[in-house]
C-alpha cells in the first residue's frame, strides 16, 4: 500500500494523487456512518429524514443530541450510535492522515540512513 523505507521517497504529486484517494476513503466512512445515523433515528424514533439527518450530523460531529427521544428503542439506538461515532471519527481521522504521518516517518527514516 505504501513504499517500503527502503525504497524512495514518493514524489509529490503521486503523493497528492494519495491524499485524494485517502480523502475519498474518508468522505465514504463518513457518508456511511451518516447513513447509519439517518437511518437508526428515522426508524427507530420516528423522526423525519431532514431531523434524522440533523440528529446523526450533530452525534457524528461530537456536538449532541438534538431531538428529545421518548421511547427506549431510540434511546439504545441513540447511545450505540454515539460510541460508534466516536470510533468512526477517530478512524475517519486516522484514514485521512495515514499517508502524511507516512511520509514524515519515511523522510525522518531516509534522514536517519543518510547520517
Amino acid at each position: 500500500m505504501f513504499e517500503h523505507k527502503k525504497h524512495p521517497l514518493l514524489p509529490f504529486p503521486l503523493f497528492l494523487v494519495r491524499m485524494l484517494r485517502y480523502f475519498f476513503y474518508s468522505i465514504l466512512l463518513i457518508s456511511f456512518s451518516l447513513l447509519l445515523g439517518m437511518a437508526g433515528y428515522h426508524f427507530t424514533a420516528g423522526l423525519s429524514w431532514f431531523d434524522s439527518l440533523y440528529n446523526a450530523s450533530m452525534i457524528l460531529t461530537g456536538m449532541g443530541p438534538v431531538t428529545e427521544l421518548t421511547t427506549s428503542q431510540a434511546k439504545v439506538f441513540a447511545s450505540v450510535y454515539a460510541l460508534f461515532s466516536g470510533i468512526a471519527f477517530l478512524s475517519t481521522v486516522a484514514v485521512f492522515f495515514a499517508p502524511i504521518v507516512h511520509r514524515f516517518m519515511h523522510i525522518m527514516h531516509l534522514e536517519s540512513d543518510n547520517s
